[in-house]
């Protein structure tokens, strides 16, 4: 009997919105699939009431967001709470801020904000992912002069170890960025702005020595600027340019030559999934994103890794990822370089550095990519590099944690908010508490 069968004539949800227990033949992935959830139920509640209910009756509970996580962050030894019907979306003109339920992802609140006159400052590459999953873990966009996706965060709702609905305000730069060590998040609260249009143009062959002396000049030449790589003859195989308003096509961008068709940033990929390019202005949320959200983002079958490098040492930090481009290329899709503008959230891979990240899309070979993450942080090592909460990464938990300075202050708060450790889970007691 297939699952959707079995719930039709189980009556689907029982007490407290509990799916029944996960057969054998029944695995939930994460996105990607690398990944197989461990928690032996999964809990789909309709209201506020019924997660308190839920975390009450646990003693181990993870929120599970759009399973875009890459790790197991976001599993449990006990059961997984989907806020995948908290889909209300409430904007208020007059705070200039939108109230989203957690399972609302951002290719659905863009739409709606937009009707409505207003926008979100920023975007990821991917509209498919949760606004309180990518919130939690410090995902972000690009811009020199933009702060990841947490910082527009004015404030949280979230069901704490005792099952209490609480408050978290924007000034609470401890929590933003809680990485689902806190509670349950049930509402994000965030900050927008009027609408605007985007344009995107695209250059071909960007040599990497013009990043010797302009990496800082190329990564302002728009709103938001992306630089995709194979490693492989020393330069960015394509540069996406995203402006506010309408830009103009340059004949020459550093060398590098406009694009003459749209492209994917996977060689050989159908650019249909794209956001338009070709500087046709059009709203910010089909253009911000790479992908389109109707269609399969990225590859599909994938993994991701990511590291964030001071930007003012990220040319240094190319070059020294350059010397493994035979070990990396033969397992590598694509690497996408971004800059992100620092902020002060306790587990922001961006606190108080202003950053350049280096983003693996590789093939789904583990074993080999395992190895090859391995040289990458060894090489990385001496810029202090950060990776994604997310994403993949080998790296010692002791030197990761060396990384954070107020880290110790964020266990302090999780044991008082938690003592029990009902959302730790293996991850976070391996890499963080």
């Amino acid at each position: 009997m297939d699952k959707r069968q079995f719930l039709k004539t189980s009556g689907g949800l029982v007490v407290g919105g509990m799916l029944s227990h996960l057969s054998a033949d029944e695995p939930r992935k994460n996105w990607a699939g690398n990944y197989q959830f461990k928690a032996d139920q999964l809990y789909l509640p309709k209201s506020v009431e019924e997660v308190q209910d839920i975390v009450k009756r646990h003693d181990k509970l993870k929120a599970l967001g759009a399973r875009h996580s890459f790790n197991s962050i976001a599993d449990s030894p006990g059961g997984q709470v989907s806020l995948k019907n908290f889909d209300q979306m409430v904007l208020d003109p007059k705070s200039r801020t939108v109230a989203v339920g957690a399972g609302v992802t951002y290719g659905k609140v863009a739409p709606y904000l937009h009707t409505n006159g207003w926008a979100l400052p920023n975007l990821a590459s991917l509209p498919h992912i949760s606004v309180a999953g990518a919130t939690a873990t410090g995902t972000h966009g690009s811009g020199n002069k933009n702060g990841n996706l947490s910082t527009s965060v004015a404030a949280l709702e979230m069901v704490t170890a005792d099952g209490r609905l609480v408050t978290v305000k924007r000034e609470s730069a401890a929590a933003i960025v809680h990485l689902g060590a806190l509670g349950v998040v049930t509402r994000v609260t965030l900050d927008v702005e009027p609408t605007y249009d985007v344009s995107q143009v695209v250059y071909e062959n960007l040599s990497f020595n013009h990043l010797e002396h302009h990496l800082e000049a190329i990564f302002a030449s728009g709103y938001s600027v992306s630089l995709f790589t194979d490693w492989q003859n020393h330069q960015a195989t394509q540069v996406w340019i995203k402006s506010r308003g309408k830009q103009e096509t340059k004949p020459d961008f550093y060398g590098a030559r406009p694009a003459t068709r749209k492209l994917h940033p996977l060689a050989g990929h159908s650019a249909e999934n794209c956001t338009e390019q070709m500087g046709i202005p059009g709203p910010w949320y089909e253009r911000l994103p790479h992908f389109r959200m109707n269609f399969t983002p990225s590859s599909g079958d994938e993994l991701q890794s990511e590291y964030f490098v001071p930007r003012e040492r990220a040319y240094e930090a190319i070059l020294a990822v350059e010397k493994l481009r035979d070990h990396i290329t033969p397992h590598l899709m694509i690497t996408e370089l971004r800059t992100i503008a620092a902020d002060d959230l306790w587990m922001s891979p961006c606190y108080k550095r202003d950053s350049m990240t280096i983003h693996f899309t590789w093939k789904p070979e583990w074993p080999a990519v395992k190895a090859v993450l391995s040289m990458i942080e060894e090489q990385l090592a001496p810029f202090n590099a950060r990776p994604h909460w997310a994403k993949l990464f080998t790296m010692a938990p002791a030197h990761l944690q060396s990384l954070y300075e107020k880290l110790p202050d964020f266990r302090d708060l999780a044991k008082r908010d938690d003592p029990a450790g009902k959302f730790r889970n293996d991850y976070l007691a391996t890499n963080v508490l």
